[in-house]
């Protein structure tokens, strides 16, 4: 295991520098054609077989081992965010109004370092690695259209595996759980149509805002009141918009938000609890509402055998690490499509450091992280591909 770690942190310098590089070049889904670029630089480098283009601007990468055996797949996402950067870093966004400010840039920057560290003992390899490098993880299905291009095969991997580092914990936390560990994502678009009028007449109009005020209210009852306390799930309207002026009541109010949930039966009560209680209470408002349920991701799995291989391998890595084994988040992550497909696991690592100011969170204007971070997700990715196609560990 020391041997890994010391093979992880001599790459450090490397994988901070192109880390930082990316930061500062930031692109959105499925126009990461810079970063696509520089990947297959790297990798082609390697001697590696390579394909752009795969899911539109993703690129498969596969390493052949000396002896045939099983393939493993590694998933690096490489998009960024339609948010103004404000960290105030030396490597801050070039690009105005974008920046990655969910650590993808730091996953790109572990996904090609894995591939210095696994070419270099390719020779000791029984089977192969398949370097997975996907556009647009951020609601724009980047893992759906990968999936679309091959990108899980034939031959389709025996496993597959991801890494996250996660500004919602420090340095030296590791979350590694079996089974739900992010939730499905749902996104809702209603309209609540009434009639206009003068707002010092409203018994002339049917008042839209008011119906979707009540729906906001009347919501927040679908968790509390129709799931068991034991049983996770979210909902929240985080866009509500009508009218112009301060004396006119608008014709139609516009909401939009995010349903969220762990468990399949949950889901199917929430939405049907969601769909009832927004029409019902639009109607008794005198509105109708228009209802859109667009999926964003199914729940993110991970298989039990292969999580309790990483939680002992972390174990072994890191003897002093806060290693949590049962870690939920209610955020999506499409992952969880290549999860469906085949057994892996989804490591979340700390990233967040209060001590240095990087600790804000993800999606955030101020996100960064500590990069000390790249070695360790560097290092289980690297001591779990071993694991599974080195035959002498």
């Amino acid at each position: 295991m020391q041997e890994i770690l010391d093979a992880a942190r001599s790459l450090f310098d490397d994988a901070r520098s192109l880390r930082r590089e990316l930061h500062q070049h930031p692109e959105l889904g499925f126009r990461e054609e810079r970063t696509a670029r520089r990947v297959v630089q790297e990798l082609e480098a390697l001697g590696l077989e390579v394909a752009a283009g795969v899911g539109k601007t993703g690129v498969v990468a596969t390493l052949e081992g000396a002896q045939p055996g099983p393939l493993v797949l590694l998933r690096f996402d490489m998009d960024a965010l339609p948010i103004q950067e404000e960290t105030g870093a030396s490597y801050a966004s070039q690009v105005p109004g974008v920046m990655h400010a969910c650590g993808h840039d730091g996953h790109v920057a572990i996904g090609l370092s894995a591939a210095k560290l696994l070419s270099a003992r390719q020779a000791e390899l029984a089977g192969s690695v398949r370097f997975v490098f996907q556009p647009a993880e951020e609601g724009l299905g980047g893992a759906q259209a990968m999936l679309a291009d091959g990108a899980l095969g034939p031959p389709k991997p025996d496993q597959v595996l991801a890494v996250h580092l996660w500004n919602e914990k420090p340095l030296g936390w590791l979350g590694i759980s079996p089974g739900p560990v992010m939730a499905a994502g749902d996104i809702f678009h209603i309209q609540v149509t009434g009639k206009g009028g003068h707002g010092a007449l409203p018994h002339l109009a049917r008042d839209p805002v008011v119906a979707a005020a009540a729906i906001v209210t009347a919501l927040q009852s679908v968790v509390t009141r129709n799931l068991s306390p034991l049983a996770a799930a979210v909902i929240s309207v985080t866009s509500l918009h009508g009218g112009e002026a301060f004396n006119v009541i608008p014709s139609s109010v516009e909401m939009k938000g995010t349903i969220r949930t762990f468990e399949a039966e949950a889901r199917r009560t929430v939405l049907e609890r969601f769909n009832r209680i927004v029409s019902d209470v639009a109607s008794a408002h005198a509105c109708t509402a228009t209802i859109e349920l667009t999926p964003l991701t199914p729940a993110m799995v991970n298989d039990a055998g292969v999580a309790q291989r990483m939680q002992s391998l972390a174990r072994r890595l890191f003897p002093d690490f806060d290693l949590e084994t049962n870690y939920r988040s209610m955020v999506s992550e499409d992952m969880a499509f290549f999860l469906e497909q085949a057994p892996g696991c989804f490591i979340f690592v700390g990233s967040a450091n209060p001590e240095r100011g990087l600790d804000a969170s993800h999606h955030h204007p101020k996100f960064d992280f500590d990069e000390q971070a790249l070695i360790y997700g560097l290092a289980l990715l690297v001591g779990a591909t071993l694991d599974a196609l080195h035959p002498s560990r």
